[in-house]
């Protein structure tokens, strides 16, 4: 059991914790919430006795074992699997003791090793970043070649690890995609110690926690059920001070006023009634989230012509080499589109052709004179002036937008309602954290009254304050949407229709975004839910004679890809019989009571020593045929579904 008992922290002048206290079961998940800056990044350094507490007391058991993402993400030359192992460090230790087999405990040693598991580990190593979306070909590439996000995922991997009591997670999710996100959700599942996590996204919370731990006013409260059963409790104690009930009262009104103009227009499509149910969720939640410091709108576009761009039989992708093909596409003003699909199948670079960023390789791309693109992606925020406040900011894009007409109170107010007030608004960018330069290349991206928004995980960084005040400004904004996300709350809420973009191709997705996870599942197996899969058959465009062609090109080019993988397979299988019947002749030495006589000792070592190195090699040969066939029967199946 972990207990705070009148827990106080300070950091600088700022009050954290005062005389707070709460205690946290064996095998509870915790989710930990609070508005940003209230500790609770604090908390985990208490946890990992890396933080000087002001008074009280935190105990944790005597033996229990801790895992927590590390700050520092791995960037140097060794094999990016190898900082994975690092998570287990009695396996490190264990293996590298097990290679001397004079060691006066080399039997103990042994004998520990394989109680761990110890042979498979580099197998669950592998399978764990490809979980986190890593190709087999990643896994013995230099930590140092991955992006920043990705060298994250290789920190929480390496977390993931370790066979831990106690897990620590503080946004796992910001650098992941959806496909990653549904992964990790599962794993986590299965996690059987205690959990405490960090997390902005409330559909990862509800499905994940036991319980939830909320900062608040200096003292942190632990309430039993998910982030919605707390959001309920919460909404019912706001409500119990006037000033805020009334504020409840608009919210609500707000919210019911538009759900009943959306439940007027919604058609019976399984999205559209999805997004419904998403709405009329949001009734419940808006009085949870009165007292948010973020209660932004987006301006309403000068002009919304109608469609605002269409492509036919679009192509697109890097150099001559095509991503995504026959694209059949359009926006309209007020269309909600959400884009899904695997990690790496192109949904950005569906969103960077929208967003001119990327030239069509075939087909047609129109869009009106009086298009107004807002285009969000994580390189916006790189282009903030650090050496610029937000105000400053807001100043040079009215001067380019409006001539600098807005007065100082105007444009306060505005960035006001993105979180940046007093002195925030005056502060320079460069010291300010992910999720609060998100939130002004937001504001600033907004003001600029665009009439089509392209959101490419708007959500990293952001808070669930935010993302909610998000959700609600999102409803009234006139202009369409076309988002990408791994956020499924807001999907849901803002996505009448959704496209999926697999297998080179970006077609109508005819379930929800529940249905999603079960499409995913089945296509990483190498088929379709059949009850997916029909709609989605009748939903592909007619081929013409030129796309055919094409097609046939690139099943060619794909075909050519199967022999390489079939010969690794072959490989793998004839490494697997012959290290088989090897290890099976030790087993049988093994099993000869005279061999564990004092005379027979070297020779029993040896035996050991030979067992375990042909178990390793056993295990890498079947780690290699696995990922081999997966990727011969995708691939198949690929060509199967063209053909």
């Amino acid at each position: 059991m972990i207990q705070f008992e009148n827990l106080s922290i300070r950091r600088g002048e700022n009050i954290l914790f005062d005389d707070a206290s709460c205690q946290i079961h064996p095998g509870q998940k915790v989710g930990l919430t609070g508005a940003n800056g209230c500790g609770k990044s604090s908390l985990f350094a208490v946890l990992r006795n890396e933080l000087v507490i002001d008074k009280g007391d935190v105990r944790i058991p005597r033996d229990c074992v801790m895992a927590h993402v590390a700050q520092e993400a791995p960037a140097d030359k060794r094999p990016a699997i190898e900082h994975v192992l690092d998570g287990d460090t009695e396996w490190r230790e264990l293996d590298g003791k097990i290679q001397d087999s004079d060691h006066p405990r080399f039997l103990k040693y042994q004998s520990r090793y394989e109680e761990i598991d110890g042979y498979s580990a580099r197998s669950r190593a592998a399978q764990l970043m490809s979980g986190l979306g890593f190709k087999s070909a990643d896994i013995d590439k230099p930590a140092e070649v991955f992006s920043g996000g990705w060298r994250v995922r290789l920190s929480v991997a390496k977390a993931l690890m370790c066979r831990s009591d106690l897990l620590l997670l503080d946004e796992p999710t910001n650098h992941l995609d959806l496909d990653a996100v549904l992964w990790l959700e599962r794993w986590l599942k299965h996690y059987t110690g205690t959990l405490i996590l960090i997390a902005h996204d409330r559909d990862f919370l509800d499905q994940l926690t036991t319980h939830t731990l909320h900062i608040e006013h200096q003292k942190a409260q632990l309430y039993k059920g998910n982030y919605s059963a707390f959001e309920r409790i919460r909404a019912e104690q706001l409500a119990n001070l006037k000033s805020q009930f009334d504020k409840q009262q608009r919210e609500i009104a707000h919210m019911q006023d538009f759900v009943r103009r959306f439940r007027a227009k919604a058609t019976k499509a399984t999205q559209a009634q999805s997004r419904l149910k998403a709405l009329e969720k949001m009734e419940l939640i808006a009085p949870a989230h009165v007292d948010s410091p973020f209660s932004f709108s987006i301006p309403k576009p000068e002009k919304n012509p109608s469609p605002l761009l269409s492509l036919h039989e679009a192509s697109v992708g890097y150099g001559d080499t095509n991503i995504v093909e026959g694209i059949e596409f359009s926006m309209t003003p007020g269309d909600r589109v959400g884009l899904i699909g695997p990690n790496g199948a192109g949904k950005s670079t569906v969103i960077k052709l929208l967003a001119g960023e990327l030239k069509l390789n075939q087909g047609n791309y129109h869009s009106s004179k009086e298009i107004n693109i807002g285009y969000f992606a994580q390189h916006q925020i790189e282009q903030l002036q650090m050496d610029h406040s937000p105000m400053e900011h807001m100043q040079i894009l009215d001067k380019e937008c409006n001539g600098g007409t807005a007065t100082e109170n105007q444009l306060r107010r505005y960035i006001g309602s993105f979180g940046f007030s007093g002195n925030k608004a005056t502060s320079k960018v460069a010291p300010f954290s992910g999720g609060e330069k998100s939130r002004l290349a937001l504001a600033l991206i907004c003001y600029q009254r665009p009439n089509l928004l392209l959101l490419d995980e708007p959500t990293n960084h952001l808070d669930l304050e935010m993302r909610q005040a998000l959700a609600v400004a999102l409803q009234d904004y006139e202009g369409a949407v076309v988002l990408v996300s791994h956020d499924r709350h807001l999907l849901r809420v803002n996505s009448d229709k959704l496209i999926l973009v697999a297998n080179g191709r970006a077609t109508e997705f005819q379930g929800s975004v529940d249905d999603y996870p079960k499409w995913l599942a089945e296509h990483n197996k190498g088929g379709a839910p059949s009850d997916v899969a029909d709609k989605q058959q009748g939903s592909q465009p007619q081929n013409t004679a030129s796309a055919k062609k094409e097609q046939k090109r690139i099943d060619a080019e794909r075909r050519k890809e199967l022999q390489p993988l079939t010969n690794k397979i072959k490989r793998a299988e004839r490494v697997m019989e012959k290290v088989g019947a090897e290890r099976s002749g030790i087993e049988s030495q093994l099993a000869d009571t005279e061999l564990y006589s004092g005379e027979n000792k070297n020779k029993l070592k040896k035996l050991l020593t030979d067992q375990a190195y042909l178990q390793k090699e056993l295990d890498q040969a079947e780690a290699d045929w696995l990922q081999a066939t997966e990727a011969h029967e995708e691939l198949s199946e690929s060509l199967k579904a063209s053909e």
